[in-house]
């Protein structure tokens, strides 16, 4: 592997100091962060224990300051996770701000942007979650719900609950999971609208909200399987295992 220019410090989270020239024989999989308010890099323990878990090195990836730097990033990597957080910026499917609870983080959104156009050109492997799921599915040419309650109010309810998905047999969450319906947890308040042409709908809640897709090199799913794998739900960690075998 190529000894990088750029090593953003954030790689070396969690007490792992990697180099790019290190033989292993562990996938590296790069995980994208939030920010606080005061810049500081942000990512939920709960991503890094299930790549761990899974038979994964993790490592944060704080936000890159341009092309250059994002293809040095994934070029040391092995696969990439898009994690949850702020809510993707309307601008980026051609919209207005529709209300005061779209949350933006421009800063995040050029990052993860730069992050993902380098993955999807390059065919590293990518796990979008939550936010990552919807911001794949724009730069694919998608399109998103900015606020369910206020855009489709007989939603079943997303926002810090559990509900039913039906799973789509023949694609990535049903060849994982075994089953064709799981019980999700849900906390978030945007969500795919339009899907992007070449994605397939791997799941749908009851009101038909888009909870698990696939793309070439690209599974996606709107919870959390990574929570429900920390709260004991531990059939979860074999999405997490088929998707670092895929960064192999």
């Amino acid at each position: 592997m190529k000894t990088l220019s750029f090593i953003p410090a954030a790689l070396l989270a969690a007490g792992l100091l990697i180099s790019a020239c290190t033989s292993r024989q562990a996938p590296l999989i790069g995980i994208t962060c939030s920010r606080s308010s005061t810049g500081s890099t942000l990512l939920p323990a709960t991503y890094s224990d299930a790549i761990r878990k899974a038979g994964g090195v993790p490592v944060a990836i704080p936000t890159v300051p341009g092309e250059k730097a994002a293809a040095e990033v994934l070029a040391a990597l092995d696969g990439i996770v898009f994690s949850g957080g702020e809510d993707v910026s309307p601008a980026w499917y051609g919209e207005t701000v529709l209300n005061e609870t779209v949350d933006i983080d421009h800063t995040r959104d050029r990052s993860d942007s730069l992050l993902a156009r380098e993955a999807l050109r390059t065919r590293k492997p990518v796990l979008a979650i939550c936010r990552g799921s919807q911001l794949l599915n724009v730069l694919l040419g998608g399109s998103l719900y900015q606020d369910i309650p206020s855009q489709l109010p007989d939603n079943v309810g997303h926002r810090n609950t559990r509900h039913l998905i039906m799973v789509k047999d023949g694609l990535f969450l049903h060849e994982v999971m075994h089953s064709d319906t799981l019980t999700v947890n849900s906390m978030h308040h945007q969500a795919v609208k339009k899907a992007a042409d070449g994605v397939s709908v791997a799941a749908c809640a009851e009101d038909g909200i888009v909870e698990a897709w696939e793309a070439p090199g690209v599974w996606a799913v709107q919870f959390h399987p990574e929570k429900m794998l920390q709260g004991g739900e531990t059939r979860w960690l074999a999405l997490f295992k088929a998707w670092v075998r895929r960064c192999k």
